[in-house]
């Protein structure tokens, strides 16, 4: 019935680095969407902007660059984009 068409990814709901892949790679099988999302009371690590960029993730979620947490995953993605322009 295509009821659902994408599926919130969030590495700290699922567990291993290892885990959130394949729900990634389930998720594209089976034609959805991912969208890489962080959790409330989140750290400044940033390695979930590399996952966005580096998996067939279309998409991804830190909510308002407001809190510190949350900006150094915009920041990674500045990096990461300025890097492939190179």
């Amino acid at each position: 019935q295509k009821a659902v068409t994408a599926a919130t990814i969030k590495i700290n709901q699922i567990g291993t680095i290892s885990e959130t892949l394949e729900a990634i790679n389930g998720c594209y099988k089976a034609g959805l969407t991912s969208i890489i999302s962080q959790r409330g009371g989140e750290t400044d690590d940033d390695i979930i902007a590399d996952l966005a960029v580096g998996t067939v993730a279309t998409e991804c979620k830190f909510g308002s660059p407001a809190d510190s947490e949350r900006l150094a995953k915009y920041q990674r993605l500045q990096t990461i984009e300025t890097e492939l322009k190179a």
